[in-house]
């Protein structure tokens, strides 16, 4: 919510050195790098003579490893779909203080590890507009994004 922040974030995202990757994806560099333990780990073994005394804590070392990675591979998955899809949606509209009606929706957070994107698309959407002594269906391009918990209409400025 500080805009001061946000400032600085943008530019240093958009710095080369960052190759215009978003900060989440540097959060999540380490646990992608865990998985890949296991590989290295695999070939030091196989490179390891199978009479050396070494070789046997190789063989512990990457069994150890690929327990630890088992159990992080799950947050992995669940971190890189909302980095992939919350975050890039989250960026083009903003939900907060909407008018629907009569009510007034309180800001809304899009953002939530619990959440992901089901589909998304363009649709067209009949409005069926009633006046006094008529009754008129329009047609209007909307853009919906569909989570596993909630369904938001859209249209483009």
């Amino acid at each position: 919510t500080n805009p001061a922040f946000k400032e600085v974030l943008s530019r240093i995202e958009s710095h080369e050195d960052c190759r215009n990757l978003p900060m989440f994806s540097f959060l999540i560099l380490p646990m992608q790098r865990v998985t890949r333990l296991p590989l290295l780990m695999d070939t030091i073994c196989q490179k390891t003579p199978k009479d050396s005394a070494k070789y046997e804590n190789c063989k512990q070392a990457l069994k150890e490893v690929s327990k630890v990675c088992s159990e992080v591979i799950p947050f992995i998955q669940a971190f890189s779909q909302m980095d992939c899809t919350l975050l890039s949606v989250s960026k083009n509209f903003d939900l907060g203080g909407l008018q629907c009606d009569f009510l007034a929706l309180q800001p809304f957070a899009l953002v939530s590890s619990s959440r992901w994107l089901v589909k998304r698309g363009e649709l067209t959407a009949y409005v069926e507009d009633t006046g006094l002594f008529s009754k008129r269906t329009s047609k209007q391009q909307v853009y919906f994004f569909l989570f596993n918990d909630v369904l938001i209409i859209t249209k483009k400025k």
